[in-house]
């Protein structure tokens, strides 16, 4: 439900001059308006001379970091900040998360998880605009940043190189909404480091446009969102399920969760689904068997950016394997039942990374999440450079499929294309 503004903001300048204050990101722009820099994050820190909060800006080419001392340089930072039009803030503490978006009409989705204080009852429509003036702290608000910012902060929140739990909290509204369950969190989480990490600081589309193919309950979906908005990133997303029920479903849920006006779901196949413009990034997540192909051809023919895509099952080429003989001296790789299923498992995504490669992608393959938490841990990882393909790869991918008597689901769908 639609917040006041100017009631929200001041909820987060209480938090960012809290003690409890682990980490805050701004970012994102509003509805025709731009701020002077594309994303500030800030947390405390323990420098020689005392607690400090620092804050770290981005124009977008390179950061500038500054540390405030606590009291009056703090406030008038954290002032300065709030009068920026960011479209995002995502505020963690140590009791929980606020985190708040300003709609196209001027209002504010806030979403608060874990212990986060509820918004301030003393704000009202009668404070100033934050787009004048800086937001007042609210009566009876928590104390301001002091010198005792860092009690009962945990040395790893001060340290410089502490280790980041997680891109997105686990008690994130979208986890409860969508029902992900522990281990498909904790996939999520590591997907999307993989997509952190795939991604450039700059040089990224406006919006970035992003379809997650075969999205299902769209964990991936909406989690992709959540992460880009608070990377300051303005995304558009597409979920695509062969299931009407499922688009239902999901598109109720973006309602709820105050995002349906950038993240949609279309009903129908991968391969055929009605998406315009293009997307830049297409991402897939344990799409079953030969559906991970028809992905992967999609993102081709979309000449998308960046793919990541997670394969699921490998029942095409283990069968083509139970239907031909291996060619000498490899009987001994097929000769038994489960063997033969792991080999088909590596072979077929060695094809599908040569394959890619044959389209104009440099392709990684790596694990993106520990095998404990789910057996298809591998990830395509894939960048369109548009460099053409080379009689050298078109060899070397002929000297594997033909003695092996293959022709991969990708190869036929890309012939098709």
């Amino acid at each position: 439900m639609p917040e006041d503004l100017a009631a929200a903001l001041a909820e987060v300048r209480t938090l960012l001059l809290d003690p409890q204050l682990t980490r805050a990101v701004a970012a994102g722009r509003r509805r025709g308006q731009t701020p002077s820099v594309v994303r500030a994050e800030l947390r405390p820190v323990a420098v020689k001379a005392g607690p400090r909060l620092q804050i770290v800006t981005s124009d977008g080419a390179r950061p500038y970091t500054r540390n405030v001392a606590a009291g009056a340089e703090a406030e008038a930072a954290v002032d300065a900040l709030l009068t920026e039009p960011f479209g995002n803030w995502h505020v963690e503490t140590s009791e929980g998360t606020v985190q708040v978006r300003v709609t196209k009409k001027g209002d504010a989705q806030v979403h608060r998880a874990g212990r986060a204080p509820a918004h301030p009852a003393s704000a009202s429509a009668t404070s100033a605009p934050t787009t004048v003036a800086p937001v007042a702290p609210p009566a009876g608000s928590a104390p301001v940043l002091s010198d005792a910012l860092m009690a009962g902060t945990p040395a790893d929140v001060l340290a410089h190189d502490r280790r980041k739990e997680h891109l997105l909290a686990p008690g994130d509204p979208l986890f409860t909404a969508t029902g992900a369950s522990a281990a498909k969190r904790r996939q999520v989480d590591a997907f999307l480091r993989a997509l952190a990490a795939t991604l450039p600081e700059g040089d990224l589309p406006q919006p970035l446009r992003v379809v997650d193919l075969g999205c299902g309950n769209a964990y991936l979906t909406f989690a992709a969102y959540r992460y880009l908005a608070t990377r300051g990133i303005e995304a558009r997303v597409v979920g695509i399920d062969v299931r009407e029920d499922q688009r239902e479903r999901n598109s109720t849920l973006a309602a709820m969760l105050g995002c349906d006006d950038s993240v949609e779901f279309v009903a129908g196949t991968i391969l055929d689904a009605a998406v315009d413009p293009a997307p830049d990034l297409v991402l897939a997540l344990h799409a079953c068997d030969t559906a991970t192909d028809e992905a992967l051809a999609r993102a081709v023919r979309w000449q998308a950016r960046w793919v990541l895509a997670a394969p699921c099952c490998h029942h095409d080429v283990a069968a083509q394997l139970r239907r031909a003989p291996a060619p000498d001296p490899y009987d001994m790789l097929t000769r038994h039942g489960i063997l033969r299923e792991r080999f088909a498992d590596v072979l077929t995504d060695s094809l599908r990374a040569a394959l890619l490669r044959l389209n104009g992608y440099r392709v990684d393959v790596v694990e993106f999440v520990d095998s404990r938490h789910t057996p298809r841990n591998l990830l395509l990882r894939a960048r369109r450079t548009g460099a053409p393909d080379s009689a050298e790869l078109r060899a070397e991918y002929a000297a594997l499929t033909g003695p092996w008597q293959l022709t991969p689901k990708l190869e036929t769908l890309l012939a098709a294309a």
